[in-house]
């Protein structure tokens, strides 16, 4: 009967191990580059060699000689970024433990050996987890799920990542265009302030037309050297998320932002495609098929939660007689009488339905960023095109205007300096206008694909996975 346990036990482990996942070449950063490139349309890499290396910083040199577009920004931070590595290092520390819950449980081998009174006793056992070996298919297959998870998860990191840098490039090029107005406002500032004075010494202005232009001078260089502080920490954030050390802080950048498209996105089914391609949907419906998994795996050994096999083979010598041999076979199980395993089964149930409320929970909330994000998107545009096609055209003509009145003596220089001021404001305000289109754009591309910070409450897989083990709880 030992010897038919023993059979029965190499064979059920033959069939577990003709199942056994493998390490991938890649650590499974295909699917992670198909998610990418059907999104942003960018490369990544995963750089574990010094050849990687190399070809990255041969291309990221490429990519810095030229003047930085908000695409290959982003396609620098995709290939450079530091956190981006460590995050698929996670995914390939993902792939051990999938291999590892694929493969059955190593048997355990012990030898024992007393002696006395010229007698001795040798014994050897070999001892294999029956239930763990039954149930290795259906461990396998949820470490599959938690893997395909992982792959997710890196992909969201990517473009999380995506979405940071063409927000703080977006930032970096408006804060220098903002700086160059301003500079150029200040030398006009400077230059009337100046005249100002001198009109003040002949008579022909008093202290309080002096003390205004003096003032306008003083705000446009306070507001210049903000601007300029602005303008420094957008270009570190960006510089920081491209993963530049030192040497690469030379990079150039526009000065101005690009001009608006013609016409807004019509995306008349933005809900749908939201809930149909968010990844962080895709990773909480996954966790609920894992949950479901474990769940019945739960509720399958409620009852039986330790069965182990062992076989024995003992030699006893004794001085007045001829040695003989034993072979036989011992189980050991635990008998359910204090707990029948409805903890594990209600814990089960019940991390199975906080999955499922908080999936259903970022669903609907995912619509509703999709309807807001688009609503904002709409907005925004037609207020950076109103100033584009009405305000600054417009403040162009009554600039025009004034300088005519005042070259012909219709007007005082104080009312073409008040012209100065009000249209300054208006073409700070349409820079302002065109920087929330150009994030307001990013945000709703990140609101269909996925990207955005975590909202709160939403579904945590780390929590998720720690209430839940993947082995259901064995």
């Amino acid at each position: 009967m030992a010897h038919h346990f023993a059979r029965s036990l190499l064979v059920l482990a033959a069939l577990s191990l003709s199942g056994c996942a493998a390490f991938s070449p890649d650590s499974g950063m295909t699917t992670v580059s198909e998610l990418t490139s059907q999104s942003i349309s960018k490369d990544v890499a995963f750089v574990r060699t010094s050849e990687g290396e190399d070809a990255v910083d041969g291309r990221m040199r490429q990519l810095l000689s030229r003047t930085l577009t908000a695409d290959t920004a982003v396609q620098i931070a995709l290939l450079n970024n530091k956190g981006l590595q460590a995050a698929y290092n996670e995914l390939a520390l993902a792939e051990t433990d999938l291999v590892e819950q694929s493969l059955p449980p190593n048997p355990v081998f012990s030898i024992s050996r007393i002696s006395g009174n010229g007698a001795s006793e040798i014994e050897r056992q070999v001892v294999g987890d029956i239930l763990a070996l039954a149930t290795l298919p259906f461990r396998s297959d949820i470490a599959r799920d938690r893997f395909r998870q992982a792959q997710l998860r890196a992909a969201l990191a990517t473009l999380r990542l995506a979405a940071d840098v063409r927000r703080a490039y977006w930032r970096a090029v408006a804060g220098n265009e903002m700086v160059v107005l301003l500079t150029d406002a200040k030398a006009t500032a400077e230059s009337t302030a100046q005249l100002a004075v001198k009109l003040g010494e002949t008579g022909s202005l008093n202290k309080l037309d002096q003390a205004r232009e003096q003032v306008f001078y003083a705000e446009t260089t306070a507001d210049l050297a903000t601007a300029r502080q602005t303008a420094a920490s957008a270009r570190e954030r960006l510089a920081r998320l491209m993963g530049l050390w030192d040497g690469g802080l030379d990079f150039r950048l526009p000065n101005a932002l690009p001009p608006l498209p013609r016409r807004p996105l019509a995306l008349p089914s933005i809900e749908t495609d939201a809930v149909a391609h968010r990844i962080d949907l895709q990773i909480a419906r996954l966790e609920l098929t894992a949950l479901a998994k474990s769940l019945n795996l739960t509720e399958a050994t409620r009852f039986v939660t330790l069965l182990d096999l062992a076989g024995i083979s003992r030699r006893t010598q004794d001085p007045e007689g001829a040695p003989f041999r034993e072979r036989g076979f011992d189980v050991q199980f635990q008998i359910p009488i204090f707990d029948g395993g409805e903890v594990r089964v209600r814990q089960a149930a019940e991390t199975y339905n906080l999955a499922f409320n908080r999936l259903t929970e970022r669903a609907v909330n995912v619509r509703s960023e999709a309807r807001d994000a688009y609503r904002s998107y709409r907005s925004i545009y037609d207020i950076a095109s109103h100033y584009q096609r009405e305000i600054i055209p417009l403040r162009k003509i009554i600039t025009e205007e004034m300088q005519l009145r005042f070259s012909s003596m219709q007007v005082d220089i104080f009312a073409l300096l008040t012209e100065a001021r009000q249209r300054l404001a208006s073409l700070r305000g349409a820079i302002d206008a065109k920087q929330r289109f150009f994030l307001a754009q990013s945000d709703l591309q990140t609101v269909v694909n996925g990207g955005g910070s975590p909202a709160a409450g939403s579904d945590s897989p780390t929590t998720i996975a720690a209430a839940a083990p993947a082995d259901g709880g064995h």
